[in-house]
């Protein structure tokens, strides 16, 4: 990526994203505390495509259901003691269906709950300014 890249802008919330900060973050939005990395029906299609596989294969292997949603699996890792994407990849410290990743995924940190909160989506982002 070039050093000129803008800062991303959202008119809605009170902070900018530096895309720059990701190369050398090592993953904060991909990996933490245990959660849901919700996914519609159309994402579970594309990322199935993306990984050659059939869309119950997909679903088998790497879905969750929670009640009438479903959310990409995660794994515990013990070495960090914490949980990761199951598509995070840890020896390149990224995601490994990034252009195909969910919604969820590429609207952070553009998330609702941190719109009036500058300094909690900065714990979870080091490209926030």
């Amino acid at each position: 990526m070039e050093d000129s890249i803008q800062p991303i802008k959202h008119d809605a919330y009170p902070y900018q994203f530096n895309a720059l900060a990701c190369e050398a973050c090592g993953g904060h939005c991909c990996t933490g505390e245990s959660g849901y990395i919700w996914v519609k029906y159309p994402e579970i299609e594309s990322i199935a495509k993306f990984l050659e596989l059939s869309i119950e294969d997909f679903a088998i292997m790497y879905l969750k259901k929670v009640k009438h949603r479903y959310s990409l699996i995660e794994r515990y890792r013990e070495d960090k003691e914490d949980y990761a994407c199951i598509f995070f990849d840890d020896t390149m410290s990224r995601c490994s269906i990034y252009s195909v990743r969910p919604l969820q995924c590429r609207s952070f940190p553009f998330w609702e709950q941190f719109k009036g909160d500058k300094d909690e989506v900065k714990k979870e982002c080091p490209g926030i300014v």
